[in-house]
């Protein structure tokens, strides 16, 4: 049973190349209203590879850091760097959380951020005030928000990945579907506990943020909003720079530029999204008979099975349960597959009202803005529910 009480902060950091960033973030952290915390941050980079000369400059300053308690773990040092598979964001946050789950209790939490990420003072003190209010919440979902560069190249195709991703999420929230979250490595708290029940991460090279929540989606709620007046409108602000260290993710559509974005990364039609409520409105039906759904036969080629639902009813002997587990197999990778696999439900950006090649920056930012007010809406909704929960 999760605590009524949280206090200590565990922060996780992996770091590569973070040499220039290292000075703010650990001015920020020293400026934090909540002083109960450890910082635990990963120095890495592949053996001899990318990254390592900045991480000896890292490891030179960290050594010579005070004013708070902190862990630093060395994965860059000759005979220290990733080998093999096992490397990359991942696998630092990985060891990251381990190493906390080693030291720590229960009771502690886990804010995970990025190098380059800014956050106000009271940042921690939020989070912690946050789980104190929802603790039987397995992780936080905290909202974001990406400054531009002033840089042409770099800020349009930022604004229009981050637009994708808040098209999807406020499409998502608004038809009530459980996997409505941003998956943000910067933008993430859980306690330990939680973390346990779920049996960690798993430390791909790129999108393991993505699938840690979806588990703690499968096992408990994710808190989507900060529940205190002072805080509804915290963010976090990761820099959005261009990035070839992962697969995916923001920095590779940055690096990529916006030319290939619209069939990269495409905005969806509501037909798609009702598609998906749908299905998931049928998951009670399901457990008396089998019916067909629009994403039955999407399903059936993905899984590659034609049984998708007798097995579950077999294995889930109440309706609860089986709706329980119809939710569990239907889950956020497949939502989006069963989107990106449609070319029906992809929408020309065009359509929305704007241009990402040609309009402006202001123009786009106010597009940006205008998607960030309603999913903070969206995000603040959720709350009443939680609150309606508790009753």
């Amino acid at each position: 049973m999760a605590s009524s009480r949280y206090y200590h902060v565990s922060v996780a950091v992996p770091a590569l190349a973070e040499r220039d960033n290292l000075p703010g973030l650990l001015c920020r952290l020293g400026g934090q209203t909540h002083h109960d915390f450890t910082l635990y941050i990963c120095i890495n980079n592949e053996e001899g590879g990318y990254g390592f000369e900045e991480n000896q400059e890292s490891l030179q300053l960290l050594r010579h850091a005070t004013g708070f308690p902190m862990l630093v773990i060395d994965r860059s040092s000759p005979g220290c760097g990733w080998t093999g598979k096992k490397k990359g964001v991942g696998w630092a946050r990985k060891l990251l959380f381990e190493r906390i789950m080693a030291e720590q209790g229960g009771d502690d939490l886990v804010v995970s951020l990025d190098a380059d990420t800014n956050f106000d003072a009271d940042y921690l003190e939020a989070v912690v005030r946050a789980f104190n209010n929802y603790p039987e919440c397995s992780a936080f979902s905290v909202p974001y928000y990406h400054p531009l560069n002033g840089i042409d190249a770099l800020d349009r195709p930022l604004l229009r990945y981050e637009c994708y991703m808040r098209h999807y999420l406020v499409n998502l929230m608004s038809i009530g579907n459980p996997y409505a979250f941003t998956a943000l490595g910067s933008a993430i708290a859980f306690p330990l506990w939680a973390y346990r029940r779920v049996g960690g991460i798993t430390p791909l090279q790129g999108g393991e943020d993505f699938y840690l929540l979806q588990k703690f989606v499968k096992t408990g709620t994710i808190l989507q909003h900060f529940p205190h007046d002072e805080y509804s409108d915290m963010v976090v602000r990761p820099q959005g720079r261009a990035s070839g260290r992962v697969p995916f993710g923001t920095g590779p559509a940055i690096a990529g530029g916006v030319g290939e974005m619209e069939t990269r990364y495409p905005f969806y039609r509501p037909e798609g999204f009702a598609d998906i409520k749908a299905t998931f409105d049928a998951f009670p039906q399901l457990y008396e008979r089998d019916i067909e759904t629009p994403m039955t036969s999407f399903l059936r080629q993905q899984l590659d099975t034609d049984d998708l639902w007798e097995p579950l009813r077999r294995n889930f002997r109440t309706r609860e349960h089986f709706v329980h587990a119809c939710v569990e197999r239907v889950d956020g990778l497949r939502i989006l597959q069963y989107l990106k696999n449609t070319p029906a439900f992809h929408l020309p950006d065009k359509a929305l009202g704007v241009d990402f090649k040609q309009d402006t920056i202001a123009t786009l930012d106010a597009f940006r803005r205008q998607l960030f007010g309603q999913e903070m809406e969206l995000r603040q909704k959720t709350l009443a529910t939680l609150s309606n929960k508790k009753r």
